[in-house]
C-alpha cells in the first residue's frame, strides 16, 4: 500500500515537459497578440466607418450647393435679360454600339485605347483635346455623352467591378477600393462616385481601377446605327441625352 501511494506521489509531483511549456507560452502570447490586433482593427474600422459618413454627408451638401448656384445663376442671367452658360463639362461616359464588320485597323487600335474591345461596353472619360480627337475617330462606332450624378451612382453601384491584381472583382465592400487607392485619398465608394464625377486628380487612377461597364442591350431596341444622332441615328455625341439611354442598358 506504501509503494502504490508513493507511486501516485512521484506521478503527481513528476514535471511537464519543456516543449510543452514553451508550447503553451508561445500559444498564450500568440492568442493575446491576435487579441490585440483584432482590438485595433475594430478601433480602425469604427473610426474609418465615421470618416466615411462624414466624407458621405459633405458630398450631399457640396452636389446641393451647386445645384442651388445654377438654379441661382440661371434666374439672374433670365432678370438681366441674357442667358447662362453652363461651365465646359468635364465628364463623358462612351458606350460601344457596333462591332468589328470592315472596321480599320486605326480605328480598332483607338477603341482598344478606350478599353471598349466588346459592344455595349461603356467606360468614363476625361474630356480634352486629346480625348475628342479620339472619340471623333471612333465616332461611328460609339454613342457618348455627359452623364450626371444619378447616371454615375447607379452605374458603379449597380455595375461597378473593379481591377484588382488583374481580376475582376465586384465592388461589395468599401476595403475593395482602400486597398486599391487608398494612397490617392478615396477610401470608399462615395469617394470614387466623387471623383469621377468631379473628374478630380486621381481621376485617371479611378477609372483605370474600374472596370470597363458591361452593359445590357437597349430596351426596346436601338435602331440606325450607322446614322450619327443628329441625323436620327444612335452614334456619336448626344451631350445629357445619354442618361436616357443608359438608363435603357443599366
Amino acid at each position: 500500500c506504501h509503494g502504490s501511494f508513493s507511486f501516485q506521489l512521484d506521478k503527481m509531483s513528476s514535471p511537464v515537459p519543456e516543449l510543452l511549456v514553451k508550447k503553451r507560452k508561445r500559444d498564450d502570447a500568440w492568442a493575446a497578440k491576435r487579441e490585440a490586433a483584432a482590438l485595433e482593427a475594430r478601433k480602425k474600422a469604427r473610426a474609418q466607418r465615421q470618416e466615411i459618413f462624414k466624407r458621405a454627408e459633405q458630398y450631399v451638401k457640396e452636389y446641393r450647393q451647386q445645384e442651388k448656384d445654377t438654379i441661382r445663376l440661371r434666374r439672374e442671367a433670365k432678370v438681366k435679360g441674357g442667358f447662362y452658360v453652363e461651365p465646359e463639362t468635364k465628364l463623358a461616359f462612351v458606350v460601344r454600339i457596333r462591332g468589328l464588320n470592315k472596321i480599320h485597323p486605326k480605328t480598332k487600335k483607338i477603341l482598344q485605347l478606350l478599353r471598349l474591345r466588346q459592344i455595349n461596353n461603356g467606360v468614363f472619360v476625361r474630356i480634352n483635346k486629346a480625348t475628342l480627337g479620339l472619340l471623333k475617330r471612333v465616332e461611328p462606332y460609339i454613342a457618348w455623352g455627359y452623364p450626371n450624378l444619378k447616371t454615375v451612382r447607379e452605374l458603379i453601384y449597380k455595375r461597378g467591378f473593379g481591377k484588382v491584381n488583374g481580376n475582376r472583382i465586384p465592388l461589395t465592400d468599401n476595403k475593395i477600393v482602400e486597398e486599391a487607392l487608398g494612397s490617392k485619398n478615396i477610401l470608399c465608394v462615395e469617394d470614387l462616385i466623387h471623383e469621377i464625377y468631379s473628374v478630380g486628380p486621381a481621376f485617371r487612377e479611378a477609372s483605370n481601377f474600374l472596370w470597363p461597364f458591361k452593359l445590357n442591350s437597349a430596351r426596346g431596341g436601338i435602331d440606325k446605327k450607322r446614322l450619327h444622332y443628329v441625323e436620327g441615328g444612335q452614334a456619336g455625341n448626344r451631350e445629357e441625352k445619354i442618361n436616357a439611354l443608359i438608363r435603357r442598358m443599366n
